[in-house]
C-alpha cells in the first residue's frame, strides 16, 4: 500500500467523526411558534401568550 492511499483511506475513516464533532451542539436551535404564542422553555413547547 502506497502512502497517497494510506493517506485516503485515514481520511475516509476519519470523515464522519469529524463532521459529527461539528454539529454536535443542538441545544442552540432556534424555535419560532405561530402567531399569538410564545415558547416555554419549562415545558419545551409553544403556548398561547398570555397578555397582562
Amino acid at each position: 500500500m502506497t502512502f497517497k492511499t494510506a493517506l485516503v483511506a485515514a481520511t475516509l475513516a476519519l470523515l464522519p467523526s469529524l463532521s459529527f464533532a461539528m454539529c454536535s451542539d443542538h441545544e442552540q436551535q432556534a424555535q419560532s411558534c405561530a402567531a399569538g404564542m410564545v415558547w416555554d422553555s419549562s415545558q419545551q413547547t409553544c403556548v398561547k401568550q398570555v397578555n397582562s
